[in-house]
């Protein structure tokens, strides 16, 4: 939706410094590929050496990175936090699709399955006895829900999520394409030499205000509920055990694989293909860095790195010295040779 400079600047929380602010702006870009009709942003001073040779016809950036050369006519929209603004400023720009409150004719739907309000139903979704799906919810093309599924309000779900039965969800959460939600555990105990599967007649709790990326599966409990707490964000590709509590607004980055029965508490931080083992307790706050391996428990605020994982400031003084074995054990090798012809000597 384009707006005029002052008319952006305003509800973004900007004041206007330069330019004209009655140029209309149509959408937003990054700072290398903005045009004259697009704002852009910069937050850092690494990035004003691009703002010189931007066209962008105006730019959201602090009082600070002000002083740094523009091109004329570049308007500076001032502000405390550029990227919260900018980021309002997309979202004004660039509105969600509003889809109609519709149901296509192609979706099997069955008679006792509950829909609420301006709920949008694409071709090709299955939605199973007993389920409910609440108002302004938006069920994408081969999307498959399960029996005694309750979805909230305003929920969207990407083409081809599968929802397993009695997963409950809450309002405003976003499932992206290809998530599988609720499925079996991988529970298995051997039994003569075979392994015989552990039946899960648990369900997955997923609360409010949580995205779950593409392909990411989360499984559901074996007797109890796995749990995703709200705010939570899930990136794709990631993997989520059997019996899992996940606290509120927690990250979870792509490729992550978490093990069952863990907790992981609110705030905490799961950097890409994290490895976290069965049962284990992740404090609130904490960070577990990229590739780590997690075998045991985590103190609240702690950042860890490595496998396994160890407090970031040892892992990397010993990634420090493996670095420096090549040159010692030349060294070693030198004063070897001193003493073996001292000896012969």
């Amino acid at each position: 939706m384009p707006l005029t400079l002052s008319a952006l600047a305003e509800l973004c929380d900007a004041q206007i410094s330069g330019g004209d602010s009655a140029v209309v702006i149509a959408s937003a870009a990054d700072i290398k590929t903005a045009d004259a009709r697009q704002v852009t942003l910069i937050n850092s001073p690494k990035y004003a050496k691009y703002l010189h040779n931007s066209k962008a016809a105006a730019c959201f950036m602090t009082p600070e990175l002000a002083s740094y050369p523009a091109p004329d006519g570049m308007t500076r929209l001032l502000c405390e936090q550029p990227e919260i603004s900018f980021i309002k400023a997309v979202n004004l720009l660039h509105p969600p699709v509003d889809l109609p409150g519709q149901i296509a004719p192609q979706a099997a739907i069955a008679d006792t399955a509950t829909l609420g309000q301006a709920v949008y139903i694409a071709p090709f979704v299955t939605i199973a006895d007993h389920a409910r799906i609440a108002d302004g919810c938006q069920i994408h093309s081969g999307v498959s829900i399960g029996r005694r599924v309750s979805i909230g309000k305003n929920c969207k779900l990407y083409p081809n999520v599968v929802i397993y039965d009695d997963t409950r969800i809450g309002d405003d959460v976003i499932v992206h394409a290809g998530a599988v939600l609720g499925a079996d555990g991988f529970g298995y105990k051997q039994q003569s030499q075979r392994h015989l599967k552990v039946p899960h007649i648990g369900n997955l709790v997923i609360e409010e205000r949580v995205e779950i990326g593409a392909n990411t599966c989360i499984d559901r409990g074996t007797f109890g509920s796995t749990v995703i707490g709200a705010g939570s964000k899930i990136d794709n590709l990631v993997q989520i055990g059997h019996n899992n509590i996940v606290g509120e607004n927690v990250i979870i980055c792509g490729q992550t694989g978490i093990s069952g029965s863990c907790t992981i508490e609110n705030n905490a931080i799961l950097a890409g293909s994290a490895g976290i083992a069965d049962h284990v307790t992740i404090g609130h706050h904490a960070v577990v860095m990229a590739r780590a391996g997690v075998a045991g428990n985590i103190e609240a605020g702690a950042q860890m790195f490595g496998s396994p994982a160890k407090d970031k400031k040892t892992a990397w003084k010993e990634l420090a010295a493996l670095a420096k074995l090549p040159e010692l054990l030349k060294q070693i090798k030198l004063i070897d040779a001193r003493l073996r012809k001292l000896e012969k000597n």
